[in-house]
């Protein structure tokens, strides 16, 4: 289905448009993004005889995600997260521990990587597990965590939502929400998320292809949430010598069909710490607007994700490189 995006004049008649968009039996739902009033009308086939003098534009996309795509938004997004920008020339970088396992262990890293040159603080305190077996976080012990750990260093929490009932207490806690790869088809929590208002970090499905990816940042869009930043973590293929497949060339043809930031996470497709390093500046190298890394102080002994985990030592190497890397390329971090 192809849909049609008119972009409306200041002052727009609502009660009029509203009127002839009735008469025309068609969908539509008005919206305000980056600070455009937007119809979205589907199906286009029954739009085409809509005429009204508050249509400034009418932009029929060839993608399904018209409000994602970059046919009628033509300038990047900046994404804000507490004064930090996502998807300007300087390359941000998330760093913190998979999971939150004590208030020690996350001040200890946030101000390791804050050090380093990490701009956002990241941590798990509610995690989607594959066996129930498994550390499931300490909930909202660890949101308290990040929290102090935030306001001790200055960088802004990004962790990770299951469930939409959960959200006063991000709100409360956090500065970014993550929809993690087994919920980023999770239609209800991506509606959620785009209600709340909070940018959102969301990344593609395990075996999501880049339209469906975009698809669900669709959704979060539809909620009038401009705030969202893409993030590739590696799709699930047949080669086992890494934990994942991280997706470059996917990366690159979805930061070519949006104007929204792109991230990569070079920690899950990785699996081994010493591929990390790599990934990342691969990542850099095609583009990514942000990188989220696992840090921890001591990875061996960590709860979840051990063997992809870097160290301090290890995190400040990468950052070094990194900024060689992006400085080569015009960019910073």
């Amino acid at each position: 289905m192809i849909n049609l995006l008119l972009i409306l004049k200041d002052g727009y008649n609502y009660s009029k448009l509203k009127e002839k968009l009735n008469e025309s039996s068609v969908s539509y739902r008005f919206l305000n993004l980056y600070g455009k009033n937007l119809v979205v009308v589907w199906p286009d086939s029954l739009a085409n005889e809509i005429k009204d003098d508050s249509i400034l534009l009418a932009v029929k996309t060839s993608k399904p995600y018209q409000l994602a795509s970059n046919e009628w938004k033509k300038e990047k997004t900046i994404v804000n997260v507490k004064d930090v920008e996502i998807g300007g020339n300087k390359i941000v970088v998330a760093a913190g521990p998979c999971a939150v396992e004590s208030e020690e262990q996350v001040m200890e890293t946030a101000k390791a990587v804050k050090r380093s040159g990490a701009s956002l603080l990241r941590g798990g305190a509610f995690k989607p597990r594959t066996s129930p077996y498994s550390f499931q976080g300490l909930g909202e012990k660890g949101l308290e965590y990040l929290k102090k750990a935030s306001e001790a260093t200055g960088l802004p929490v990004v962790t990770e939502i299951m469930d939409g009932r959960d959200l006063p207490l991000f709100k409360k806690y956090a500065d970014m929400l993550q929809i993690g790869a087994r919920n980023a088809q999770n239609f209800t929590l991506l509606k959620d998320a785009g209600r709340s208002g909070m940018p959102v970090l969301l990344k593609r499905g395990l075996g999501n292809t880049v339209e469906e990816w975009l698809l669900a940042a669709e959704y979060i869009l539809y909620e009038n949430n401009p705030n969202v930043v893409l993030c590739e973590r590696g799709i699930r293929t047949f080669e086992k010598s890494t934990r994942f497949t991280i997706d470059i060339g996917g990366m690159v043809a979805a930061k070519l069909s949006t104007h929204l930031p792109i991230c990569a996470d070079p920690s899950h497709p990785a699996g081994k710490r010493e591929y990390v390093e790599a990934l990342a500046m691969a990542s850099v190298a095609a583009g990514a607007d942000m990188l989220i890394i696992e840090v921890h102080p001591n990875p061996e002994k960590a709860l979840s994700d051990s063997e992809q985990q870097l160290t301090f030592e290890g995190f400040e190497k990468l950052m070094e490189r990194l900024r060689a890397l992006a400085n080569a390329l015009g960019r910073s971090i």
